[in-house]
C-alpha cells in the first residue's frame, strides 16, 4: 500500500503501556498483552484481565494469524501516505478471536477480499513504530464463520419503588435555533438563541433556572461543541446550584437524562439542557486557515493510523457484516433514507427538502462501501435546548408537560468501537434491552420513534434492537417503506431525521418528539401521538427514552 510522494503515515502515539505492541514488528512478532490466568488477550491493554479479573499478566507473542471479519473501502476521506480509495479492515486474532485489529489490508485487491478470509501479518514501519496490517494467507482453505457476538445478558426488571426518578421530571419547554449548512455566526450565538426559546416554551425566566447541562461540554470539540456550561453561564449569567456537562454519558441525551436525575434529587428545579452543533461552519473556517484544528485531534490511537478517521468507516463495516449475516441490503438502507426525505418534505426548516429517488440513492457517490452519500447525515449549524423540570412544577406550565416513561442506559458491550457488536451499531443493544425493564410498555404502544440516524445504518439497528421487528429481520420490516412512513405502524423521524433535516445529534430527534406528543409538528404530525421512543447515540456509549402524554 504506497502513498503519494513525499507523504508521511502518522505514526502512531506510544505509551508506556502501548509501546511493547507497536514496537512488536520490529522483530516480526505481533505481540498482545495476556492473562496469565485464563490465557485470553488483552487488548487494548489494561492491568487487569477484563474475562477473568485476573491481575497477573503478561506480554504473548502469537502467530499473527488472523480471520477478516471486516473491510470497507473509504472513498471519501483522505489521509497522509493513504490516498483514496483505501481500504480498512478489521481481522480477529486466530489465538482469541474476541480481539480484533483496524488495519489495512496489503497485497489484495479490493474486490477480491471476502469476510472470512485467512490474513497474516505484514508490517510497515512508521517512524518509531510498526503498523500490524495484514494480508492474505497464500493458502485459502473455506472462508471461516464470523465470530459470534457475546450474548446480550438479561436485565434484572428495577426493584419495585414507590416511584420512579423518571416520573418524578418532566420536558417543560423545547427550543431550537435557525438551521442552515453554513451559517457563519459564533455557536454561541445559536446556543443562546435555542436556550431562550426553550426557556420560553416553558412559560419561565432565565431567572427560574437553577441547573444548567450539556454534551458534550467544554474542551477541544471543534464543530461539536460551542464551550460548555462555561460559556453559556458566562453569556447569560444564570448561577446554576446544579451543573453538568461530559462526552463520557448517554450519548447526547446523557444531559437530559442527567437533568432528570437532579431534579428527582431536589438540586435544581428547572434545568436548562443544550447542544450546539457547527461542524459546517467550522469545516469552512478550517479551509479558509481562519481557525486552527487543536492538536489533540490528530491522528493517534489504534484507529488514525490505518486511515479510519471517521465514524463511517468503522460503521461501514458493522454494516457490511449485517448484510452477510442476515441478508440485509444497500436498498433496504434505502428506504431509511428515502423515508427521511420525504419527511424532511414536510418541514419548512430542514436541510435538504428535495425529492430522493432510489435510483438516485443507489447511484451516489460512495463514501465508504457499503455506505453512499445519502447513507450519511447532513452537517449543519444549529443548537437546541430543552428544560427538564421538576414534576410537581408541570401544573402551572403554560403547555402539557412532556412526561418521561422510562430510560435506557446499559452498556452491555466493550466500549471500544471496533471491539463491540459486529452486526450492529455498537451500543444499542443494552441500552434498548435496558428500557424495556424500565416500563410496562412494549414495542407496540409506541406511536411514533425519533431514532439515530447519523447513518442509515444507525437507524436499522436501533430499530432491530427496540423489538420494532426481530434482530436480522430489518430486511422485510423496512421493505417498500410502508411500515415507517407518517401513517405506517412505526412512524420514523418525521422531521427529516439527521439524514436529511440535518445532524442536530440527537438533541433535535428530541425537539421533534416534544412537538409530536403536544400535537405542534403541523404539517408533518402523526395522528394520535401519545407514545414516542427516542434514542442518542451509538458507537458513544448511548441512551434511549420512552416519552409519553398524560397525568
Amino acid at each position: 500500500m504506497s502513498g503519494t510522494p513525499g507523504a508521511v503515515r502518522p505514526q502512531p502515539q506510544t505509551t508506556q503501556e502501548t509501546e511493547f505492541f507497536w514496537t512488536s514488528g520490529r522483530g516480526g512478532r505481533l505481540r498482545f498483552r495476556s492473562c496469565a490466568t485464563c490465557r485470553g488477550l488483552i487488548h487494548p491493554p489494561q492491568p487487569v484481565c477484563r474475562h477473568c479479573r485476573s491481575h497477573d499478566t503478561d506480554i504473548r507473542e502469537v502467530s499473527g494469524r488472523a480471520t477478516l471479519i471486516g473491510f470497507t473501502v473509504n472513498h471519501r476521506f483522505p489521509f497522509p501516505g493513504l490516498p483514496t480509495p483505501f481500504v480498512v479492515a478489521q481481522v480477529a486474532i486466530e489465538e482469541d478471536p474476541r480481539i480484533r485489529l483496524t488495519t489495512n489490508v496489503v497485497d489484495c485487491a479490493p474486490e477480491d477480499l471476502r469476510l472470512g478470509m485467512h490474513m497474516e501479518v505484514a508490517f510497515e514501519r512508521a517512524g518509531e513504530a510498526w503498523l500490524p496490517l495484514f494480508r492474505p494467507c497464500a493458502e485459502q482453505p473455506e472462508p471461516s464463520p464470523l465470530p459470534a457476538d457475546e450474548p446480550i445478558p438479561e436485565t434484572p426488571r428495577a426493584a419495585p419503588v414507590p416511584r420512579k426518578f423518571e416520573e418524578r421530571a418532566v420536558i417543560s419547554g423545547a427550543g431550537a435555533s435557525r438551521i442552515g449548512r453554513r451559517l457563519l455566526v459564533p455557536p454561541l450565538e445559536l446556543t443562546v438563541e435555542a436556550c431562550e426559546k426553550a426557556v420560553a416554551d416553558a412559560g419561565l425566566t432565565l431567572d427560574d433556572i437553577d441547573g444548567l447541562s450539556s454534551y458534550p461540554g467544554g474542551g477541544a470539540y471543534g464543530g461539536f461543541a460551542e464551550g460548555g456550561v462555561t460559556a453559556l453561564e458566562s453569556a447569560l449569567g444564570i448561577r446554576p446550584v446544579w451543573h453538568n456537562g461530559a462526552a463520557e454519558t448517554f450519548g447526547p441525551g446523557g444531559s437530559v437524562i442527567a437533568a432528570m436525575l437532579a431534579v428527582a434529587g431536589g438540586l435544581a428545579r428547572h434545568v436548562l439542557c443544550f447542544r450546539t452543533v457547527w461542524e459546517a461552519t467550522y469545516a469552512e473556517l478550517l479551509k479558509q486557515g481562519r481557525i486552527r484544528m487543536p492538536p489533540s485531534a490528530g491522528p493517534d490511537g489504534w484507529f488514525k493510523p490505518f486511515g479510519a478517521v471517521s465514524p463511517a468507516i468503522m460503521l461501514a463495516m458493522n454494516a457490511q457484516r449485517h448484510m452477510h449475516r442476515y441478508g440485509t441490503t444497500r436498498e433496504t438502507l434505502g428506504w431509511i433514507a428515502l423515508n427521511q426525505r420525504a419527511n424532511a418534505a414536510r418541514h419548512p426548516d430542514a436541510v435538504y427538502r428535495a425529492p430522493l429517488t432510489m435510483d438516485d440513492y443507489l447511484s451516489a457517490c460512495p463514501i465508504a462501501t457499503p455506505f453512499g452519500l445519502y447513507d450519511c447525515d447532513v452537517p449543519c449549524d444549529a443548537a437546541v435546548a430543552v428544560v427538564v423540570s421538576a414534576a410537581e412544577t408541570a401544573a402551572d406550565a403554560p403547555k402539557p408537560p412532556v412526561r418521561i416513561e422510562a430510560v435506557g442506559t446499559r452498556i452491555v458491550e466493550r466500549p471500544e468501537w471496533d471491539q463491540a457488536s459486529l452486526t450492529h451499531e455498537p451500543q444499542v443493544l443494552g441500552q434498548a434491552a435496558h428500557l424495556w425493564t424500565r416500563t410496562e410498555l412494549r414495542p407496540t404502544d409506541v406511536d411514533v420513534a425519533l431514532l439515530y440516524d447519523g447513518f442509515t445504518f444507525n437507524c436499522l439497528s436501533w430499530i432491530e434492537a427496540l423489538g420494532f421487528c426481530g434482530i436480522g429481520e430489518a430486511r422485510d420490516f423496512l421493505d417498500g417503506g410502508k411500515n415507517i412512513a407518517p401513517d405506517g405502524p412505526l412512524p420514523l423521524n418525521p422531521h427529516g431525521g439527521q439524514l436529511s433535516h440535518g445532524r442536530t445529534h440527537g438533541m433535535g430527534l428530541l425537539h421533534e418528539a416534544v412537538l409530536q406528543l403536544r400535537g405542534e409538528a403541523g404539517a408533518r404530525q402523526v395522528a394520535g401521538a401519545r407514545t414516542a421512543v427516542v434514542s442518542s447515540g451509538g458507537l458513544t456509549p448511548s441512551g434511549v427514552l420512552l416519552l409519553r402524554t398524560g397525568a
